[in-house]
C-alpha cells in the first residue's frame, strides 16, 4: 500500500488541486461544470457537495475494497460496488440539502442527483484502487481532488458571470464561449505541471 507521509501533504494538495486537477488534466466531471457554472454561489454549493461525496467516497470505498472485496477475491465487483456506495452518498446529501438549504437544492436541480454519475466521483474511486493507496492516502486523494474540481468550477463561474456583461460575437454566446473558456483554463493550469 501507498502512503502519504506528513511531508509530503502539502506536494499532494497541490499535486491534486493544480497539475492534477480532475476537470483540466484528466477530464473527469465535465458535465456538472459545464452545466451548473453559471453563477458563482451555484457552483460553490456543487462544489461542496462534490466535495462531501467524493471525500465519503474515497473513504467507504478504500475501506470496502480492502476489507471486503480483496481479501474475498471479488476485485471484479469494485466497480458496481463502489457506484452503489457513491449512490448512497448522493442520496444522503440530496435529503440533507433538501431540509437545510432549499433554495441551493433548488438552484442545483438535477445536476445534483447526477453526481451520481458523476465520473469524477467514480474515477477517485477507481484512482485510490489502481494506485494502491491506503485509506489515509485515498481519503486525501478524495478530498485534494475535489478542492480542485471546487477550484476550477468556481473560477469557470467567476469568468461565466463576466462573460455575461462582455460584448460576446453572437456566434460564440451561450455554450461555445463556455468551451472556449474552459479550453484557456485548461492550457492555463497545464502550466502547473512543473510543480509536481
Amino acid at each position: 500500500m501507498e502512503t502519504v507521509s506528513c511531508g509530503n501533504v502539502l506536494l499532494f494538495l497541490v499535486s491534486c488541486v493544480l497539475s492534477n486537477n480532475f476537470i483540466f488534466s484528466r477530464f473527469l466531471g465535465c458535465c456538472p461544470f459545464l452545466g451548473v457554472s453559471s453563477k458563482v454561489e451555484t457552483a460553490a454549493g456543487m462544489g461542496m457537495a462534490v466535495t462531501f461525496v467524493m471525500g465519503l467516497a474515497s473513504l467507504f470505498t478504500s475501506l470496502v475494497y480492502q476489507y471486503v472485496l480483496f481479501p474475498l477475491g471479488l476485485t471484479y465487483l469494485s466497480t458496481i460496488s463502489f457506484i452503489l456506495i457513491i449512490a448512497s452518498l448522493v442520496q444522503f446529501v440530496e435529503m440533507f440539502l433538501k431540509k437545510s438549504s432549499p433554495a441551493l437544492y433548488k438552484s442545483l436541480g438535477i445536476y445534483l442527483p447526477l453526481i451520481t454519475t458523476n465520473c469524477a466521483v467514480l474515477g477517485v474511486a477507481t484512482i485510490n484502487v489502481s494506485a494502491q493507496y491506503d485509506i489515509l492516502s485515498s481519503v486525501l486523494n478524495g478530498v485534494f481532488s475535489a478542492l480542485g474540481f471546487l477550484l476550477a468550477i468556481v473560477l469557470m463561474a467567476g469568468v461565466r458571470e463576466r462573460l455575461e456583461t462582455s460584448h460576446i460575437p453572437e456566434a460564440f454566446k451561450g455554450f461555445p464561449i463556455g468551451l472556449f473558456t474552459a479550453g484557456l483554463m485548461a492550457v492555463a493550469f497545464m502550466g502547473f505541471s512543473g510543480l509536481v
